[in-house]
């Protein structure tokens, strides 16, 4: 019997599976937003990546972005040549990945087109994405994270000042 959450162990096995170098932990003083976790780690808010759904014309994908920063759709849009990019309602974020929102983790996904990561994050030593709950997290090195993610990377941030709302955090 795990002592993980199933999401959670879900996360857990596909990390031991793919050989990962990762480390994956519990906060019990939850990690449900960016800000959230990079205070329960002790880490900077771009060191936490937000796994976002984007609806891209009917069809899910997943961004990964510096805690810092909003996605930007429309630069989505015009890489993956959707018409229209939209973040995603939280029905199709459990459809597409398997995970709650706010506990969305980069893999193992179910019904994802593609994954996108925001290129800056590579000059990162370590980053930390959810893990499957609103209180695990797993840290790794952006380069692992790719990997493991399958993600391309590419400029996929708005830029200037970043001023999130709540709900995005």
């Amino acid at each position: 019997m795990s002592a993980w959450p199933e999401p959670v162990q879900r996360v857990a096995d596909f990390l031991r599976g793919a050989g990962a170098e990762a480390r994956l932990e519990e906060f019990p003083e939850g990690t449900p937003t960016a800000k959230d976790a990079a205070r329960a780690i002790g880490c900077r808010l771009e060191q936490v990546v937000k796994s976002v759904v984007v609806d891209c014309d009917g069809e899910s994908v997943l961004v990964l972005a510096p805690g810092d920063r909003r996605i930007d759709t429309a630069k989505v849009a015009r890489i993956l040549r959707c018409a229209r990019a939209r973040v995603a309602a939280p029905a199709q974020v459990a459809a597409s990945t398997g995970f709650a929102p706010g506990a969305v983790a980069p893999f193992p996904l179910r019904e994802v087109r593609s994954v996108l990561m925001e290129r800056t994050l590579l000059s990162l030593e370590l980053v930390w994405v959810g893990a499957g709950s609103p209180r695990h997290m797993a840290g790794l090195a952006p380069t692992e994270l790719a990997r493991l993610a399958k993600a391309r990377p590419m400029d996929a941030v708005q830029h200037g000042a970043y001023h999130p709302r709540r709900e995005e955090e």
